[in-house]
């Protein structure tokens, strides 16, 4: 999801905003359903079920090499990474074909090599995703396969919305605070009929080589507030008097700017890391660090990059 917020979402929410909006949705709201499926299906992850299956009960245990990010610490079914993945690419693939292909014959031949050149290129990413999460013994053949046909569902879904791109912020807060509300509450639910959402937690700190490849981001709850977090922003940013005045300009030299100051300031600030000595410090920090990056990229670079390209007339004047 790092390159959704910090890459792709700048890129194109300045060259064409309504791409940009539907990427934050379908990477949210995905995550958020991949989420609740963990919780549900209670998925193995193949680092430490080769350590507890009876499976090799009466031979030895198979060997498995683990990897700085082998040790995720949440259930492997299906793939949170599979799942983000299909679904960004899945929206972005789409995007670029409906914009390239709006005032064209569909059935052209220039069409249909766009169409094969970019759906290539999209199952090339997939299985890419899919081979590293197996090959580091994160997850099983099934939870990547399972990844990418929800993620794709998700995507495609989100397709056929067009009330994202006129919500309110009362309707961002809403929203985040459903999804906030559901996911602890189910939490909660579960835990008071005895069902233990965090046991995924203990397995990995058991058999995870290295205890520093453990890591707190990789936590459920982590993940819910960064998205959260992340959805709230872009609420905040469309709707703050920064957006509606930068908005007015949109020339060639603007859009760069935008995206060029964006990528920059979002790479120096995801360099900064929440203490982790904390969980509610953690998660608090996390979720406001999450807002922050829409926030910025939708309307305070914009701002700043507006005003500054209207220095030089100002001045003639």
């Amino acid at each position: 999801m790092r390159n959704t917020f910090f890459v792709f979402f700048p890129i194109w929410f300045h060259l064409r905003e309504s791409v940009g909006i539907k990427l934050i949705w379908v990477a949210v709201v995905g995550d958020w359903l991949n989420l609740v499926f963990k919780w549900i299906l209670f998925g193995e992850r193949p680092y430490w079920w080769v350590h507890e299956t009876p499976y090799y009960s009466n031979t030895s245990t198979p060997h498995i090499e683990q990897f700085p990010m082998t040790c995720e610490t949440g259930p492997g079914s299906p793939s949170g990474h599979a799942m983000g993945a299909a679904g960004v690419y899945y929206a972005m693939v789409t995007s670029i074909l409906a914009i390239m292909l709006s005032n064209k014959k569909r059935t052209s031949g220039r069409a249909l090599y766009l169409r094969g050149g970019l759906w290539a290129l999209f199952w090339t990413v997939q299985i890419c995703v899919c081979l590293s999460r197996v090959f580091i013994a994160a997850h099983f053949p099934h939870q990547v396969i399972a990844g990418v046909i929800t993620g794709m569902i998700v995507a495609e879904v989100f397709n056929r919305q067009q009330w994202i791109y006129r919500a309110s912020l009362q309707h961002y807060f809403n929203t985040t605070l459903f999804l906030l509300s559901f996911a602890v509450g189910f939490y909660v639910l579960l835990k008071a009929v005895g069902v233990d959402l965090l046991w995924t937690l203990e397995k990995a700190q058991k058999w995870c080589v290295n205890p520093a490849w453990v890591h707190m981001d990789t936590t459920p709850f982590a993940s819910l507030l960064r998205n959260m977090g992340t959805l709230f922003g872009l609420g905040l940013g469309l709707h703050s008097p920064l957006y509606t005045e930068s908005k007015k300009s949109g020339s060639a030299p603007f859009r760069i700017g935008c995206i060029l100051s964006t990528l920059f300031l979002l790479h120096l600030f995801d360099s900064i890391k929440p203490p982790t000595h904390t969980a509610a410090l953690f998660y608090l920090l996390s979720f406001c660090k999450s807002a922050t990056v829409p926030l910025v990229t939708v309307s305070i670079i914009p701002y700043c990059v507006s005003g500054a390209l209207s220095l030089p007339s100002k001045k003639q004047l």
